[in-house]
């Protein structure tokens, strides 16, 4: 390690990722939460794929989303969590230079297409509640098509910068990222060269366009809630708002812990690094195990789904 600590490097061919600084003696037994969680999220995400894909009736809007999360959150785990995992049990912390650009560009612009995607499920329960006669026309296949488009692109075209820049730095000092994966700033703090246009893409935009999404979720429930609590009587209330319970949960477990990460990496000067690492990598892999385990739960159509997989034919599944 010492060798590279002392290496002048211009451009590096590898990068050195760290894992949790400070905390490398216990790298294997933090690895045990972290596996579970993403093994969790890999069989989660893969079922919720799977059973859209295969039952007819779940060929609907809301389901569709819920198959693009899926498929999101199954990117933003893999792109990451294996060579997590490898530093953890095997020491395996060499990176190369394109493969850690690599990873930060699907790091980042898959975070942006999950909350550009959470904002999609958004306008979908807007249309079914406040306008439902126009749901099926509004939102059909083409359409979903084109928000699908657009929520891709949107991710990757604000996050191609960042790598792109990041490639143009020199690197005359150390190589060794403080970290498990290539997050955007933990390289860019590497290059001996003025990052302040990193620093000002990176928070201008990322404030901006997570901000734009909240904005109009907030827009879309406001709206909701108007429409439920002008419904005749409180279980009216209680069907059509039971239809959003998923989503908020998915909102709050995504968004909540995204902004804390946030305030704490940039004004949490005191906070320790190895909290900053280990918070991250949660605030990742939190997300991804949640949502199949919300949506699984809450909705009935893919709880009824998943009990006629796992029950042995000739039993009768009762739904609640």
């Amino acid at each position: 390690m010492s060798d590279f600590n002392s290496s002048e490097v211009t451009n590096p061919s590898t990068f050195i990722l760290l894992g949790v600084p400070g905390l490398e003696a216990a790298h294997v037994w933090i690895s045990i939460p972290f596996c579970a969680m993403y093994v969790i999220a890999m069989l989660g995400n893969f079922a919720i794929v799977f059973i859209v894909k295969t039952e007819p009736s779940l060929h609907e809007p809301m389901y569709y989303f819920l198959c693009m999360l899926a498929i999101t959150d199954l990117v933003l785990c893999t792109c990451t969590v294996p060579k997590m995992l490898s530093i953890f049990w095997f020491n395996f912390r060499e990176i190369g230079f394109s493969a850690c650009l690599t990873q930060m560009f699907f790091l980042h612009s898959f975070f942006m297409m999950e909350s550009g995607i959470f904002m999609a499920m958004a306008f979908d329960r807007y249309v079914a509640i406040c306008d439902p006669l126009r749901h099926s026309t509004t939102l059909r296949i083409p359409v979903l098509a084109k928000i699908a488009l657009v929520v891709v692109l949107r991710g990757s075209l604000a996050t191609l910068p960042c790598p792109l820049l990041a490639s143009m730095w020199p690197y005359c000092g150390s190589n060794i990222i403080p970290h498990t994966c290539c997050e955007h700033m933990a390289v860019v703090n590497l290059a001996c060269a003025d990052t302040r246009i990193n620093n000002y893409y990176g928070l201008t935009v990322g404030y901006f366009l997570i901000s734009l999404d909240v904005i109009f979720i907030s827009m879309s429930y406001v709206q909701i809630l108007r429409t439920v609590f002008s419904l005749p009587t409180k279980d009216a209330w209680l069907k059509t708002f039971g239809t959003c319970g998923s989503h908020l949960f998915a909102i709050l477990a995504f968004y909540i812990p995204a902004v804390f990460s946030i305030i704490t990496y940039r004004v949490g000067h005191h906070v320790s690094r190895h909290f900053h690492v280990l918070f991250a990598n949660v605030c990742l892999l939190a997300p991804p195990m949640l949502n199949p385990i919300i949506f699984g739960v809450r909705t009935k159509q893919i709880r009824n789904r998943l009990l006629q997989l796992f029950t042995p034919k000739g039993i009768k599944v009762f739904s609640l």
